[in-house]
């Protein structure tokens, strides 16, 4: 039997039966896309209206949240930091994601019922059907990522920024001892392999990076220091270098009064070098930046100078050859620690490349998409005095830093000679870097202060015997 009919201008009408069911799919997929976009609103077009109106006043107030928080980063980005490291918010913020995904979810299988499924054809019922579960499922694993993306950030920040101790800016600059160490079986003690200080600009974010040789002797101390009263002269009995203080004290603990007394009386030193007042430390497990190199997709380096990898208490096993290259972890580690055939000049120079090209390449979506990796990571690697309180004061500085060169400014020979430093010079020395990088007309000359410092005449027995090879250290510091 034919359904269709002519009409008065000769055309056909469709069979009612398929304009209807075609109107019935539209009606279907219509209710899944309104629950998307505005979730409560299919319920309020054709279903409970009560549920409808306060599902749709809580999507209101959700997107008001998000504008003020927009409104206000635009306006005070700290503050809106300071919000999102907030424990307690975290924690109300993981639940409510997960309250909003089940609503979300049961909203979107309601408007599936709304949409008649018994009466669509069985092709359109199919497409329904699927359309409704990929949003089930599309909404819940976002909104559920959502949520632990926030306890996994709020547990790290609990485990890794547990000090309490707020220290206030000195001169307009936070000051924070970066130190960083391998641990294993087969170490006696812990002896940092890298000690720098980032002097950081309080307002402007401007950063001097000031690399400390490990094995620089006579380290003095500040007068009324339990180290001071052994070691008046400086740090002077054998194989007492600058690494070595952190064992020193450790080992004998009972003549301080403090938890970390290794730490406590690295901190006294490097102030007392550098004329620098510290505010926090951070001591990073090297291991444990190989790891968070690796959770990032490796790091991007324009390697100067061909380097070993192994050869410390083990065979050579490989080199990283010189050009622009992305590291693994792996190879980023031994590229910044390394020293079989180079000198510890060139390896400090290295690690600040390193660094340097960290700061650089982390952006928010390899932040965000490795989330549980970096955390991971990051809690075996960092141990550090920031407080959980100034943790949105320095997530403002790092975007403000990340933005502008960083200036150095190495402690090495034909500089700074270790076996006796003038400690005097290398205070002027971090001085004039500092008062270099806050002069704006002067930030591009303050990134090469390593390579402009003038000789001095006293050369250590390093630059006694290959000069260039000093300069040539200094050259690689300023030009990573």
């Amino acid at each position: 039997m034919h359904h269709d009919r002519t009409s008065a201008l000769g055309g056909t009408y469709a069979d009612p039966a398929s304009a209807t069911a075609r109107i019935r799919f539209r009606r279907a997929l219509t209710l899944a896309a309104m629950t998307l976009v505005m979730p409560g609103s299919a319920q309020l077009v054709q279903g409970n209206k009560r549920v409808g109106r306060i599902a749709i006043r809580i999507w209101l107030a959700v997107l008001a949240v998000l504008v003020i928080g927009l409104a206000l980063a635009m306006m005070d980005r700290q503050f809106v930091f300071s919000l999102a490291t907030n424990a307690a918010l975290l924690s109300l913020g993981r639940w409510l994601l997960v309250a909003l995904a089940i609503g979300w979810v049961a909203l979107i299988v309601d408007a599936w019922r709304l949409g008649r499924p018994r009466e669509l054809a069985r092709q359109h019922l199919a497409i329904s059907t699927a359309f409704h579960a990929a949003l089930v499922v599309g909404t819940a694993a976002v909104l559920f990522f959502a949520s632990h993306t926030v306890s996994v950030m709020n547990g790290f920040t609990d485990t890794v920024f547990a000090s309490n101790t707020v220290s206030k800016p000195h001169d307009g600059r936070y000051n924070v001892l970066l130190m960083g160490t391998d641990s294993g079986k087969d170490r006696s003690g812990m002896r940092p392999d890298s000690i720098n200080v980032a002097s950081i600009d309080a307002e402007t974010g401007k950063a001097v990076l000031i690399g400390l040789p490990r094995n620089l002797e006579n380290v003095p101390f500040p007068k009324g220091s339990p180290m001071r009263q052994e070691f008046p002269n400086g740090f002077d009995c054998d194989g007492c270098y600058l690494n070595a203080v952190n064992t020193w004290a450790n080992d004998h603990a009972d003549l301080f009064d403090s938890k970390e007394p290794g730490i406590d009386a690295t901190m006294d030193a490097v102030e007392t070098i550098t004329g620098l007042k510290l505010n926090y430390y951070a001591l990073v497990n090297m291991k444990g930046f190989s790891k968070l190199i690796d959770a990032v997709g490796g790091v991007e380096i324009n390697v100067r100078e061909r380097t070993a990898i192994g050869g410390i208490g083990s065979p050579i096993r490989g080199y990283i050859e010189a050009g622009e290259q992305k590291l693994s972890g792996d190879k980023a580690l031994w590229y910044a620690r390394s020293r079989v055939e180079n000198d510890d000049w060139s390896r400090m120079g290295r690690q600040k490349c390193v660094m340097n090209a960290m700061v650089r390449q982390l952006n928010p979506q390899k932040v965000i998409t490795n989330m549980q990796d970096i955390a991971t990571s990051s809690s075996a690697m960092l141990h550090t005095s920031i407080p959980r309180q100034d943790l949105s004061v320095f997530m403002d500085l790092a975007l403000k830093t990340k933005s502008q060169p960083i200036s150095s400014v190495s402690l090495v020979p034909p500089v700074i000679y270790t076996g006796n430093p003038d400690y005097d010079k290398v205070r002027r020395l971090v001085s004039d870097a500092v008062g270099s990088s806050e002069a704006r007309e002067e930030v591009q000359k303050s990134a090469l202060v390593t390579a402009k410092l003038p000789p001095i005449e006293v050369g250590g027995e390093a630059t006694k015997k290959d000069p260039r090879k000093a300069n040539r250290s200094a050259d690689l510091d300023a030009s990573c």
